[in-house]
């Protein structure tokens, strides 16, 4: 397995030269499609990005959830608040400490993301319909590697929470 230490290493011309900006188009056309299937369900890719923390890792603080999403603590204040508003979250006092509250997913929160899931799937499939099978199982092996490579620096969650 080649590594490479540092940008004088990539050859020039090559396809690995362009591969962050690759990368960085890919994230952007999926954020669009991401937006595009989940506003007819009238949740944003933020919203669904911290109901998809919840389902994993519920009782979270609004603190806690914006460093998994590299936002200030008001502006994911402000967040929960609306989702709080639409039924789909609810906070709770923390059990060990009552100043703080712990972020839930509601019922309606948890039908929500169903839907949510199967929207994002929608994308994902049409994405991966351009690789074969194989393709895709190494495509997702190899970024995960590279996510590996890089996680916990500059701090990125290492836990896939981000």
């Amino acid at each position: 397995m080649a590594h490479v230490t540092d940008a004088a290493s990539v050859p020039t011309g090559t396809r690995g030269q362009r591969l962050t900006y690759l990368v960085k188009r890919l994230q952007m056309a999926e954020r669009a499609r991401m937006e595009e299937a989940l506003r007819p369900l009238g949740v944003t890719l933020a919203q669904y990005t911290a109901l998809s923390v919840l389902e994993r890792r519920g009782g979270l603080s609004s603190a806690q959830l914006a460093r998994r999403h590299f936002v200030t603590p008001q502006a994911m204040q402000q967040l929960v608040a609306a989702m709080e508003r639409d039924g789909i979250v609810e906070r709770r006092p923390d059990p060990d400490n009552r100043r703080i509250l712990q972020v839930w997913l509601t019922p309606h929160g948890d039908a929500t993301l169903a839907r949510c899931h199967t929207a994002a799937g929608v994308v994902e499939r049409r994405m991966l319909d351009a690789l074969e099978p194989d393709q895709a199982e190494v495509f997702a092996d190899a970024l995960e590697r590279c996510l590996a490579a890089l996680a916990g620096r500059d701090g990125i969650p290492p836990d896939g929470d981000a």
